[in-house]
């Protein structure tokens, strides 16, 4: 009988340890597990009287976020301790962090403060007529030997103005008129060169000069 009450006594410890050990694991479990909090929220200016659109909203160790729409708003999943970054362009990073006694469905107002850059100062010194601006740059007094004397030969400047390609403006102007004489003369009886005795003439004095 001491036998049989000293097994049960022991089966009853290791009953208690046992169950004891598996409410502590629960707990610790339970603890380590964190909440799902849906957060809204509403981004406002400065002036806390103008909403601030496309904000992002995001959680940066979790990969996850949103953007403010039209009138400020967002919402979005996070779990308790969460820290969340508020940025917009021309405004201070703004962060947030879950707290862990957030309720299930949390609100919340973020205020931005305005990025303001200084530049240095320019000073502009006007013109009161464009008379005055020519005058202005002709007394400049620039000299003559800095120029190289290669950049102003007749020779090389009509060269370059017959070898070079015209640019984007200038096709399409020459596409444009193309376009516009073809429209002006799609209705008009067409005409032959051959019967034409201006062209003739033409022919004839491009052939006495070649003589």
């Amino acid at each position: 009988m001491r036998k049989v009450s000293r097994n049960i006594g022991f089966c009853l410890i290791v009953s208690v340890l046992v169950g004891v050990m598996v409410l502590s694991s629960d707990e610790a479990q339970a603890q380590s597990r964190k909440r799902v909090i849906q957060l809204s929220g509403i981004v406002m200016g400065s002036d806390s009287a103008s909403f601030v659109p496309g904000v992002h909203v995001y959680v940066p160790k979790a990969g996850r976020g949103t953007t403010t729409n039209e009138v400020g708003f967002f919402s979005m999943p996070v779990l308790v301790g969460d820290s969340i970054v508020i940025s917009a362009v021309g405004y201070h990073r703004q962060h947030y962090i879950v707290p862990p006694t957030a309720n299930e469905y949390q609100t919340i107002i973020i205020t931005m403060v305005e990025d303001v850059t200084f530049l240095k100062e320019v000073e502009i010194v006007p013109f009161p007529t464009e008379e005055v601006f020519k005058e202005a740059v002709l007394a400049l007094n620039v000299p003559m030997d800095a120029i190289d004397e290669k950049n102003l030969n007749a020779e090389l400047l009509a060269l370059m103005l017959k070898t070079t390609p015209p640019d984007g403006p200038q096709n399409a102007r020459y596409s444009l008129d193309q376009w516009a004489n073809a429209q002006n003369s799609k209705y008009q009886p067409v005409t032959n060169p051959l019967l034409n005795p201006f062209n003739w003439a033409k022919f004839f004095n491009s052939l006495k000069k070649k003589k």
